[in-house]
């Protein structure tokens, strides 16, 4: 094979394998934490975090496209996620007023209550799962970078 200069180092290589193991691993003890305390899935609550941070007027809610990205999903398994916290009287849709063709998504109190309820067990989980991880040294970079990343400012 012909080196072109695009193929991925042996570092950069070994850096994302860390980076995808340090998602997993925190993944999977959010999960965990989530599902025995709460009863919710990642997710479930990453999907009910989402929305409840929508406001009503121009631009405060998400179309479902942009839901989907927010929750790292296709459309579809979003819409089924939807529907599944919908049965669950979690979230509720409705026809957006000023174009027909859009639905909107909104926690309604129940979900805002769980997800009150879920935010305590995810941080705990979270803060667990990155002091675990910060034990192994190929992990540990990353853990600091991310403790020391500051929120994005918010989009206009």
């Amino acid at each position: 094979m012909i080196a072109t200069g695009t193929e991925p180092t042996a570092a950069l290589s070994q850096g994302w394998c860390a980076l995808s193991l340090l998602h997993g691993r925190i993944e999977a003890h959010i999960e965990r934490a989530l599902q025995t305390h709460n009863g919710l899935s990642v997710r479930e609550y990453s999907l009910l975090d989402v929305l409840s941070r929508q406001h009503n007027g121009p631009g405060g809610h998400l179309r479902m496209h942009q839901v989907a990205d927010s929750v790292v999903l296709s459309q579809s398994a979003t819409t089924r996620l939807v529907s599944r916290l919908e049965d669950r009287g979690l979230l509720s849709r409705y026809l957006c007023d000023t174009d027909r063709r859009g639905i909107y998504t909104d926690v309604t109190e129940a979900g805002l209550t769980l997800l009150a309820e879920a935010r305590p067990t995810n941080d705990t989980a979270l803060r667990e799962a990155l002091d675990e991880a910060a034990k192994n040294p190929e992990l540990a970079p990353l853990v600091t970078a991310v403790e020391t990343m500051k929120a994005p400012a918010p989009t206009a």
